[in-house]
Order: C-alpha cells, then structure tokens, then sequence
C-alpha cells in the first residue's frame, strides 16, 4: 500500500515539481478523475525548503487537511511549520503555524487545490511531517448529487442504498480519527525515542565525571602523600 502511494506520487509529478492528481483527458464517457480522493504519507522536508501538493475536487466537496510534525532537529528544534492551503485561483483559505494542525473548508469551485509546508524559518534542520489530506462528498457519489429535498423512501432497496452511503461516511470519518491517532503514535514515538537517547546519553556523561572526578581525587590525594613523605626524610 505505501510502495503503490509513492510510485503513484512519483508518477503525477507536476511540471513545477509538486505533487498533482491528474483528470483524465479524453472522452467524455470516462470518469473526470482518476487520483485518489484521501491520501496520508509522511514526508521530510529539508531545511529552508517549502513543499507543495495539488489535490483536485470537485464543487461543493469538503476538502480537509491535517498534519503533525513528528521530529525536527536544528537549533532549538523547534516543531512549528507554516502550513496553507489555497483554491483553484491561488486564494488564500486557511493557514496554520504549529506543531500540528488542521484546515477544513468546502470547494466551491473544480480545480486544483495547493497545499503547502513552509520550513524557510529553520535553517539548520529538517522536519518529518505526517500528512492526512483529501475530498469527500455527501454520499460519496459526485455525478448523482442528491436533490435537496429528501424523496420519500418508496421501497426497501432505496433504504437499504441510503443506509449504506450513512455507513459508508461513518467508516471515512473512522478511518480520519485512526490517521489522528497514527500522527500521535508517530509523534510519541519519537519523542518516547528522543528522550530515551537524552537520558542514556546524559547518563553516560555523568558517570564519566564521576569517574574521572574519583581518579582526580585519588591521584591528588597520593601526591600530597609523596611530598608529605620526601620532606620528613629530608628532615
């Protein structure tokens, strides 16, 4: 699964660089897109650098994007990273600048939306960042939208198709809440990991003055000895 996200990333590199989910060109029988609708990666960003990537939707989806900075180094290492998110038409629709974040809105127009991760204000450090960004719609059917007035169910088949859209979000909303909680694993983990390394290393330099501190003390202590018994026999 995670080998067919990145070989599929690398095979819809844009001109620019940056990630992009293609439509298809062609007849018009075939459906508008072929990307998929959710992605969550991990990605590492170098420092000083920005990365950006265009998911596509539809009018009238809702459009979410979440992260978390799960290990940075540098001076300080500071975990906050400016993350935006723009429409079609390069307008501004949300930004964030924290460890971690999110920004939800709905698409109002087709077309490409850019988001990205700016690390320009760490100089010395890179940033390992969990990402978890797409579109859904309401029953997740885009072609045959609902009409705003609720039909009446005439039948059980009619009832059974819209329980099944119900669960059918309630599993993608699931599915959101476990990426929330992987991004928190990932973060623990590192941290877990940081702090372990901070310990034994600490630990380490600790005992080796207190080593050294005991043999110091030993050595100074023997040579006030030897002069104490060099000027009795003198005497």
């Amino acid at each position: 699964g995670k080998m067919l996200l990145v070989v599929l990333l690398a095979l819809l590199l844009g001109p620019t660089g940056c990630p992009r989910t293609e439509p298809l060109s062609g007849s018009g029988q075939e459906p508008l897109f072929r990307g998929a609708d959710r992605y969550d990666f991990a990605i590492v960003i170098p420092a000083g650098a920005v990365e950006c990537f265009w998911q596509f939707a539809h009018q009238s989806g809702n459009f979410f994007f979440s992260y978390e900075v799960q290990r940075a180094t540098g001076i300080g290492n500071s975990r906050n990273i400016l993350a935006t998110a723009s429409d079609p038409s390069g307008f501004q629709l949300g930004i964030s600048q924290d460890a971690r974040g999110q920004i939800n809105f709905l698409t109002k127009e087709t077309g490409f939306y850019q988001l990205c991760l700016d690390n320009q204000q760490n100089h010395f450090g890179f940033m390992h960042v969990y990402l978890n960004f797409g579109v859904y719609y309401e029953g997740f059917d885009v072609e045959n939208k609902q009409p705003e007035e609720r039909k009446e169910l005439n039948n059980t088949l009619e009832a059974i198709e819209v329980s099944i859209r119900k669960l059918q979000l309630h599993i993608f909303h699931m599915w959101r809440f476990y990426n929330f909680a992987r991004m928190r694993k990932g973060s623990d983990s590192y941290l877990l990991e940081s702090n372990y390394n901070y310990v034994n290393w600490w630990s380490m330099a600790q005992s080796c003055v207190i080593v050294l501190s005991g043999v110091l003390q030993l050595y100074f202590l023997k040579r006030l000895f030897n002069v104490q018994t060099s000027t009795r026999q003198k005497c």
